[in-house]
């Protein structure tokens, strides 16, 4: 069963979800894990895109948008409309909603912060997991 975190940020900045969505990655990625980062739209898939080149200058995590293309084993998958092409550890879900595929992980992580719709649908998300018997894990950060 997949197991999930929620990591509870301070501040209401979308970039702070975003480059703490990039330092998870890189840990997973370096533990040799596989990420998927789902995502609400293009325009943000775009900017992890770009956040993944640039949040550490020290930092290099392989990475690519999931367009449906090949991905040829890449470690780092960033995608918002359907589920990722193959099986993969971890989900980094910075969508509102869950994702239909989120069972097919070993874990997830959840990110919120103190914007009111984002702490609402994570109240929201946290509910529906609880519900159906999820193991639950709560971080602030």
């Amino acid at each position: 069963m997949t197991r999930i975190s929620f990591y509870v940020l301070k501040g209401q900045q979308e970039n702070e979800r975003q480059v703490f969505a990039c330092r998870l990655a890189e840990k997973a990625y370096k533990l040799g894990k596989h990420v998927y980062i789902h995502t609400q739209n293009s325009q943000q898939s775009e900017i992890i895109n770009q956040t993944l080149w640039s949040f550490r200058a020290d930092s290099f995590v392989p990475h690519q948008l999931n367009d449906g293309q090949e991905s040829d084993g890449c470690p780092v998958l960033i995608g918002h409309d359907g589920k990722p092409p193959r099986l993969m550890d971890l989900l980094i879900n910075l969508d509102a909603t869950q994702p239909l595929f989120f069972s097919q992980f070993e874990r997830m992580a959840e990110l919120i912060n103190d914007d009111e719709d984002i702490k609402l649908a994570g109240r929201e998300r946290f509910q529906f997991y609880r519900q159906r018997g999820y193991d639950l894990e709560t971080f602030r950060i």
